[in-house]
């Protein structure tokens, strides 16, 4: 009888804490756009691969640009949606960014966002709301 009791107040507070755990959020809303953005597989993955092939070129360890390294949680999602409605970095006012077009920088910014520092933050609204 010990035994069963244990057993279901274990289950019960593995219960409690999954159902307080957040998962990643699914959207943005990007305030340069004005459009709560729906996360997919697609324009995730894309943003990566952007990511990569442009942030990444400059953005790695020991590079001679003296770039900061950059990895999708070096900032908050409150941060990197500040970098990019902003423009205020180095590489947005020097015209690194004007290969991209908008859509691309949004997608990067999507991959930013949904793997950011504060991701699984349960106390942080999922939604554009």
């Amino acid at each position: 009888m010990k035994k069963i009791a244990i057993v279901l107040i274990c289950g019960f507070l593995l219960l409690n804490l999954l159902s307080r755990a957040e998962a990643s959020p699914i959207k943005r809303c990007d305030k340069t756009t004005k459009i709560c953005r729906i996360f997919t597989h697609e324009t995730l993955w894309d943003g990566y691969k952007l990511f990569r092939s442009n942030c990444k070129s400059c953005h790695y360890r020991g590079n001679k640009k003296h770039a900061k390294f950059l990895y999708t949680e070096s900032k908050v999602r409150k941060g990197w949606n500040r970098v990019f409605d902003e423009k205020y970095t180095r590489c947005a006012k020097d015209g690194s960014w004007g290969k991209l077009t908008k859509e691309q920088l949004a997608r990067i910014n999507d991959y930013l966002f949904k793997n950011a520092a504060d991701t699984y933050d349960p106390y942080d609204a999922t939604d554009c709301g």
